[in-house]
């Protein structure tokens, strides 16, 4: 057992001073933040349960060892005659995986004098980091004559060193840079590898240049493009470049001039290089952290959102709870899944610390959504670590409710009593969704008749006098069996759910008239924003039939100068060039339909505009797949710069409106402007009759 120096010291405290201590005042003893002694007391704890103690934590009489006398006393026994680590197990492998990162290969006995470990532990270890290293396509290899090496591409060594970074540090890399930014630090490495120096240079530029994009990073992002930052640094002035390709720049157009602005500014600041294949590699990363503002609507993201909307339906539909009309949930899944897919799409993995958390207190919600991602994203797979993040989202919207919802089985197990109770016992914990368990004899289930209550049947033997659905297991309940029964719960959600419900807190339920908490001024303000905004589409809207003789830019310039005339907006050309340079970031059309959608929310429109022009004949435009397309509809949109999030529902109603249904796209890309102009009232009576009429 390894016990660093700290570890030992908070141990002794709190049995020396029993009740007396708290997490601040061993902190302030030990001369360290609150924060590392909590992720301390996670190790503490696992050292007491080898003895067979635990820790409680009691707000009024602060920590405190309980168990028995014997165990108490066994544990200070071998405090006393053992030697503490000044690192733990982490950063030993850490320090294992720099030295395999700096050169091609070691010697084993010279790697295991490097660590100051025996040859045994340096095996363990290196047979613990090639199992983690798997998931970045890289591998060690021991060579008889040669010795070990860690072989993969550079692109791919540097995400995995930044991911253990993050994994196992990320808590202290934080801590380290807020002492950084106060002056609190000495000019000691970092983690034996961030010179304080580089670190801070780059927060700071990081901080500055960031601030001012339109999109703010969350506070793991922030800490993640650092790391990336410094690593890719460090690695290229150290000789190791990137030979491989790592991403397209025309596709990382505003990532890859934020993240040249913060190079120049390093590269004036230090003696370090980057080149363009380091931008391009810090820009793919940057893209895939991107946290967007939830109230920025992407009116381009047509398909994405139509995507969502089914994605919301089908959870519903699982769960027998309507959130088809929560907006908010559908905006955060919307700047969400953006760059959520793009990492997915670049095989960069995301770790998210909450997920085995997450998959305990919402398992059926877990499976719920892993059904709909699986049915909407067909092509996609989705990792446990993303489909967490996205359980948060529903978990948002299903804010003061809670899964009180009981999976019930039935085991029939006649090979006898503990066998019976050793697989009830494994089932309940393998597969959490499953709470409450009972063991029925085949007799017992023939003489019972009825097993409808039961919402899974598991069976260790076959059962042909039954005619529903069982699963049939081993007694010893394999990781195959453990698969059978999670595939068939999944499967089978909607009809589990059918007389279940997520259930409201007590808190919700006294306050179930929650609308009226609304204040008056506000709801009516929401009415007046619905108004307006239909009102201003419906009026604004405009049928045109061109000709195309030159392209769709002098078409699209002719609508925004007769908007000009009509006082809908002002200044046509800023507005026009913001057109044109969301055009040069991606496609617009939108793929099998004929359609493509040119927007822009710009300060120097006044008024909600949704207007169609019909082309004579079709023009080539770039799709929102990225490949070449026939536009025979264009469709503008134009929005004011600030919106309120009922005007921005109403924007994101048409958009997403456009191709919900085969009929809709039909309607839409036809050149009939009243069954177009039928369509969207059509659409916005459906939002009022759901949202705010009620009959």
């Amino acid at each position: 057992m390894y016990i660093t120096s700290r570890e030992k010291a908070i141990i002794e405290l709190i049995i020396k001073t029993s009740g007396r201590h708290t997490a601040l005042s061993i902190a302030t003893h030990l001369n360290v933040s609150v924060r590392t002694i909590h992720r301390d007391l996670k190790a503490v704890e696992k050292i007491l349960q080898s003895f067979s103690l635990h820790l409680t934590r009691d707000t009024n009489e602060g920590l405190t060892i309980q168990g028995k006398n014997e165990q108490i006393f066994r544990l200070i026994q071998h405090l006393t005659g053992m030697h503490p680590i000044d690192q733990t197990l982490e950063e030993r492998k850490l320090m294992l995986l720099l030295a395999l990162l700096k050169e091609e290969s070691y010697k084993i006995q010279s790697l295991a004098v490097f660590l100051g470990v025996s040859v045994t532990t340096l095996t363990t270890y290196l047979d613990e980091l090639t199992d983690w290293l798997r998931q970045f396509n890289l591998q060690i290899t021991k060579k008889r004559g040669v010795g070990v090496e860690l072989t993969g591409t550079e692109a791919n060594k540097r995400t995995a060193l930044a991911s253990y970074f993050l994994l196992y540090f990320n808590e202290e890399l934080i801590e380290r840079l807020f002492l950084l930014e106060n002056g609190q630090l000495t000019q000691e490495k970092i983690l034996n590898y961030f010179l304080p120096d580089y670190l801070l240079a780059i927060d700071r530029s990081v901080n500055a240049t960031y601030s001012k994009a339109q999109s703010p990073l969350t506070d793991s992002d922030y800490i993640r493009l650092i790391v990336h930052i410094y690593i890719t640094m460090q690695r290229t002035e150290a000789g190791f470049l990137l030979g491989e390709e790592v991403g397209h720049r025309n596709e990382l157009t505003d990532e890859y001039n934020l993240i040249k602005k913060i190079c120049k500014e390093l590269v004036a600041a230090y003696p370090v290089s980057v080149n363009k294949d380091d931008i391009i590699y810090l820009a793919v990363i940057l893209k895939g952290s991107k946290h967007h503002a939830a109230d920025v609507v992407h009116f381009d993201s047509i398909l994405l959102g139509q995507m969502i909307k089914n994605l919301i339906k089908d959870v519903s539909s699982q769960l027998h709870v309507d959130l088809k009309q929560d907006f908010s949930l559908f905006q955060g899944l919307l700047a969400h899944m953006e760059p959520s897919l793009f990492r997915i799409k670049k095989q960069m993995s995301l770790f998210n610390p909450l997920k085995e958390d997450i998959k305990r207190k919402y398992p059926v919600l877990f499976m719920a959504i892993k059904n709909s991602l699986e049915k909407e994203f067909k092509d996609i797979i989705f990792p446990d670590d993303e489909i967490a993040f996205i359980v948060l989202h529903f978990g948002s919207a299903l804010v003061l409710r809670e899964e009180e919802i009981s999976i019930k089985a039935l085991i029939v197990c006649p090979t006898g009593i503990g066998t019976s109770k050793m697989l009830a016992s494994r089932i309940k914990k393998e597969i959490k969704e499953i709470d409450s368990v009972e063991i029925n004899s085949i007799k017992d289930i023939q003489q019972q008749g009825n097993l409808t209550s039961y919402d899974a049947i598991i069976s260790t033997i076959r059962l042909p006098f039954i005619d529903i659905d069982y699963i049939l297991v081993s007694p010893l309940l394999s990781e195959e069996n453990i698969l059978s029964i999670r595939s068939y719960l999944r499967k089978n959600i909607e009809n589990l759910m059918k007389n279940k419900q997520y259930s409201k807190s007590a808190q919700q339920k006294a306050t179930t008239s929650g609308r009226a908490k609304v204040p008056l001024t506000d709801l009516l303000q929401e009415l007046k924003d619905v108004q307006q905004s239909i009102e201003a589409v419906i009026h604004n809207f405009r049928f045109f039939k061109v000709q195309n003789l030159m392209g769709h830019e002098p078409i699209i310039e002719n609508m925004i100068e007769m908007a000009e005339k009509e006082q809908l907006l002002t200044h046509a050309k800023a507005v026009i060039e913001s057109l044109k340079k969301r055009e040069r970031l991606g496609g617009l059309g939108i793929p099998n339909t004929g359609m493509a959608l040119f927007h822009s929310r710009h300060t120097k429109v006044k008024e909600l505009i949704f207007q169609v022009s019909y082309l004579d004949e079709p023009c080539l435009v770039k799709g929102m797949d990225g490949s070449d397309m026939y536009m025979k509809n264009l469709l503008l949109m134009l929005a004011p710069e600030e919106l309120s999030t009922r005007q921005q529902e109403i924007v994101s109603l048409i958009s997403t409106g456009l191709i919900e249904s085969n009929e809709a796209i039909m309607i839409f890309s036809s050149s009939n402007e009243e069954m177009i102009r039928t369509r969207l009232e059509a659409i916005f009576l459906d939002y009022l009759h759901t949202n705010l009429i009620r009959e």
